[in-house]
């Protein structure tokens, strides 16, 4: 009777998963939405049954896909389906919602870099150079609007492709942030979905309550330190590493920095806003992030918000 049940139960979410993969890659706008919510049926799967099944489930879904989808699907499922069955499986096992968004965004990463690689190798299809390409073209072609009417655009080109140049050396870092914040997301719109159908989430500390553990800040010296001693060449190996290394411990130090704040202003009684707003135009104003991430710095090495809570 139990195998008849997850039988119903696996055959209805198959059900769900197949109507949203088939609005992500066919319904143009609805498409960007759902293709979020992908991940929703893995991980409530998962999060009842153990591991075995959860792994037959995932093979389904990927049979699925090929069916209704061809191999166009195939990146989605492998990408959205593994990584809500790993999620569901570390919530089956109570490990957490920290280990869960962890693990998550680390299947998340592996999948994006492996059909990045496979479309590379296989297809010949590099989407971050093309995309650099594209951006290229229409810098050159600004230029040439410009000088038409008699401006000089020189400063201007030089300043986009040196941007465009650094976009070059942070892709090990956007694919990162977009595992983070695409787990993030899917997390955000699941888990209140999977309440509602019974199953047992642990909710997150509040923000102003999050500390990063100190040997961050350490990582953060030594690769400055390095970045000044070596001072390796733009382009090569080293280089590309020590940049994506600083930009990712920098957004460490800005979340640091951004929690101080919530904490602070949670231990003035300030209104819920104040703290919302100063996030929102920290990432407006860039110079603001300078400012937010000492912040973060101090905290993590002087325990900051300990000190303000015994005042």
């Amino acid at each position: 009777m139990n195998n008849v049940h997850k039988l119903t139960e696996g055959a209805v979410l198959l059900a769900v998963f197949a109507v949203l993969l088939l609005i992500s890659l066919y319904v143009p706008f609805l498409g960007t939405i759902s293709v979020f919510f992908l991940a929703l049926p893995f991980i409530m799967f998962a999060a009842k049954n153990n591991r075995m099944y959860a792994i037959v489930f995932l093979t389904g879904g990927i049979l699925l896909s090929l069916i209704i989808g061809s191999f166009m699907a195939l990146p989605l499922v492998l990408t959205f389906g593994l990584t809500g069955t790993v999620i569901g499986i570390f919530i089956s096992e109570k490990k957490g919602r920290m280990p869960s968004f962890i693990a998550g965004t680390l299947v998340f990463l592996a999948a994006l870099l492996i059909l990045y690689a496979a479309a590379v190798a296989l297809f010949n299809i590099n989407i971050i150079q093309e995309g650099i390409d594209m951006m290229e073209e229409s810098i050159q072609i600004s230029e040439g609007v410009l000088e038409g009417f008699g401006q000089n655009a020189d400063k201007a080109v030089e300043q986009f492709t040196e941007g465009l140049k650094m976009i070059e050396t942070l892709t090990p870092s956007l694919f990162v942030m977009t595992s983070v914040i695409s787990v993030f997301v899917i997390q955000l719109v699941s888990f209140p979905i999977a309440k509602r159908f019974g199953i047992k989430v642990e909710s997150w500390k509040p923000f102003r309550e999050m500390s990063l553990p100190k040997s961050i800040l350490w990582y953060y010296l030594i690769t400055i330190i390095a970045s000044f001693l070596f001072n390796p060449s733009e382009g090569s190996y080293w280089f590309m590493a020590l940049v994506n290394i600083a930009f990712i411990l920098q957004i460490f130090m800005v979340i640091q920095g951004l929690s101080l704040i919530f904490f602070f202003s949670h231990l003035k009684g300030w209104p819920k806003a104040v703290p919302v707003l100063a996030a929102v135009f920290t990432f407006l104003m860039p110079f603001l992030l300078y400012i937010v991430r000492i912040l973060g710095i101090i905290d993590l090495g002087f325990d900051l918000r300990q000190r303000l809570g015994k005042k």
